[in-house]
């Protein structure tokens, strides 16, 4: 079944060697990622729950697709925005697919432990007839099938380490886990670290037959293997704990990933940014400001520490945000190590403006 996309073959050209110039360090302006959407008249919001794991499991694989490709072709896509879907399951669904029991509600979806074990008893192995697992890999394939070659088929979320033990456990008692069981903490989550590269490369080999590189869940493309690895719980770490803990799946998962990102969520992880910056293989940091913080272009001074230690950048703003911050770090060639997606355009006419007022025209 074919797909009628506002997006053709030199589209893709034009985008896919922005982002390799990106990647390489060698943009002269940053990346600026704009999508609008135009229902079609007589339709309604919304015609389909971002969050795929609310639909049935039984429910047909291209009866939910058709949900979404009916999206996907309302898209008009400017910059260096390109078509995508994610199979959307929650943050850290590897969890799910490890055995933690999945709660889904209306717009997200919720891990909590199988039953009580101990932590030393607790010994997580991959699972191939998982049904949560066979549904992202059902999906993710016939999704490749239909639309490989049109659109960018994300990675599930699949999520840190530390977070997906955290399902297992629970925030506090892995918490006091830490302090009282570090090793037993250290070998469960190196395990969730060869259980995630597996599932990944799983994911992995069925996105790159589709021929249209590889986006996780974040606004960000590469022609390589690419992810936004996490930490969430961390932020309720110190910087020791952190290197301790955290910085050895990172590099793991970076050795393996050629354009691996880190997932910066909030005021309370800015602790742990120098040790992230020093990282050689880490190639770029998403900064989320979190709930009730200034959106991104109101830490211009923490945008130009990832810039300046020769790091890349993505982070989500409103339109005048992006102006913001690209005259904050001294124009476009300044910004050419930043990613950019911005919300609140309106019309066509707007989001062409602002594309080449930022830089990122044809």
């Amino acid at each position: 079944m074919g797909i009628a996309v506002r997006f053709d073959d030199r589209d893709w050209a034009r985008v896919a060697s922005a982002w390799e110039c990106w990647w390489r360090g060698e943009s002269a302006r940053p990346m600026v990622l704009i999508t609008r959407r135009e229902n079609p008249p007589g339709r309604t919001e919304p015609m389909v729950n971002q969050v795929t794991g609310h639909y049935p499991l039984d429910m047909p694989a291209d009866d939910l697709l058709d949900l979404y490709q009916a999206d996907l072709e309302t898209e008009h896509y400017y910059g260096d925005a390109f078509p995508k879907w994610w199979p959307n399951f929650g943050p850290g669904m590897l969890a799910g697919f490890l055995g933690a029991v999945v709660r889904t509600e209306p717009h997200t979806v919720w891990f909590e432990p199988p039953k009580e074990i101990s932590l030393e008893k607790l010994n997580l192995k991959y699972n191939a007839k998982n049904r949560w697992w066979r549904r992202v890999r059902e999906l993710t394939s016939r999704a490749v099938e239909r639309w490989g070659g049109k659109v960018a088929i994300a990675h599930t979320d699949l999520g840190g380490n530390l977070d997906v033990l955290a399902s297992f456990r629970g925030s506090e008692q892995l918490l006091m886990e830490m302090a009282e069981l570090p090793e037993e903490v250290l070998r469960v989550s190196r395990q969730i670290t060869r259980l995630w590269l597996r599932y990944y490369d799983e994911l992995h080999r069925i996105i790159s037959s589709g021929g249209r590189g590889t986006t996780p869940w974040a606004a960000i493309w590469s022609p390589q293997r690419c992810y936004m690895l996490q930490c969430d719980l961390s932020y309720m770490f110190s910087p020791a704990m952190f290197e301790r803990l955290v910085r050895p799946d990172l590099e793991t998962c970076c050795r393996e990933l050629e354009h691996g990102f880190y997932h910066l969520d909030g005021r309370g992880q800015i602790a742990h940014l120098d040790l992230l910056l020093k990282m050689k293989e880490l190639r770029g940091i998403q900064w989320i400001p979190g709930d009730g913080q200034p959106t991104a272009d109101g830490w211009l001074d923490l945008l130009k520490r990832i810039v300046d230690a020769g790091k890349l950048c993505q982070v989500y703003v409103p339109v005048d945000g992006a102006r913001r911050i690209v005259q904050g770090l001294g124009g476009p060639r300044g910004a050419g190590r930043m990613a950019i997606t911005i919300w609140g355009v309106t019309n066509d006419d707007q989001a062409r403006a602002l594309v080449e007022e930022l830089g990122a025209g044809d």
